[in-house]
């Protein structure tokens, strides 16, 4: 099986995995730490496995960095964060990093993936922009968290569907490329 193939499969069943939890309304059964802890550990599992298995290590050095940073434009979700916060459906608490923090990163991931720059360059914005995502999402997966254990009727929209999708498919994923876009262009170590 190619690389390629075998990365589309294991998408596909991750996706059709976070479709039925959310169906079938397994994160509201969850205790609040299960809720983060599942969070972080399908973000570890693509980087572990990007990391130990040769093949889609070899897959994954050969995409252009800047087709993953031109996938976090779906952290245009921000938009519709703050759209349900309007409506009164997700809390200001949640709404300030995940609303506009998600629509800023999504905004300047553009010019960091598309604008004309050097090498060097676009590394270091790679690797800039990398690191402030990152402080996004670990800030919204806590956010997630504290909320979930103080005020569990803030976010239970969260448990299901669509936005139970948000923290069982597209939060790992979007913060299992960014940490993974941090290795990459972290500068070489001279000895």
């Amino acid at each position: 099986m190619s690389a390629a193939l075998l990365v589309r499969t294991l998408l596909w069943l991750w996706f059709g995995g976070a479709v039925a939890a959310g169906h079938w309304l397994v994160l509201q059964r969850l205790p609040p730490l299960a809720f983060a802890s599942l969070m972080l550990a399908l973000a570890a599992l693509p980087i572990l496995a990007v990391r130990r298995l040769p093949l889609l290590r070899d897959w994954f050095d050969n995409i252009d960095d800047r087709t993953l940073v031109v996938l976090h434009v779906v952290r245009l979700v921000g938009i519709y964060f703050l759209w349900l916060h309007r409506e009164g459906d997700l809390p200001r608490a949640f709404v300030l990093p995940g609303g506009i923090g998600e629509t800023i990163i999504a905004v300047m991931g553009l010019p960091v993936a598309l604008a004309p720059l050097a090498p060097e360059s676009r590394q270091r914005a790679i690797r800039i922009w990398s690191i402030v995502g990152c402080i996004n999402l670990l800030l919204l997966a806590f956010t997630l968290t504290r909320l979930s254990l103080s005020y569990p009727l803030q976010v239970r929209a969260f448990s299901v569907l669509p936005l139970s999708l948000y923290p069982t498919f597209l939060l790992p994923l979007l913060l299992a490329t960014q940490v993974l876009l941090l290795v990459r262009t972290a500068p070489a170590r001279t000895e």
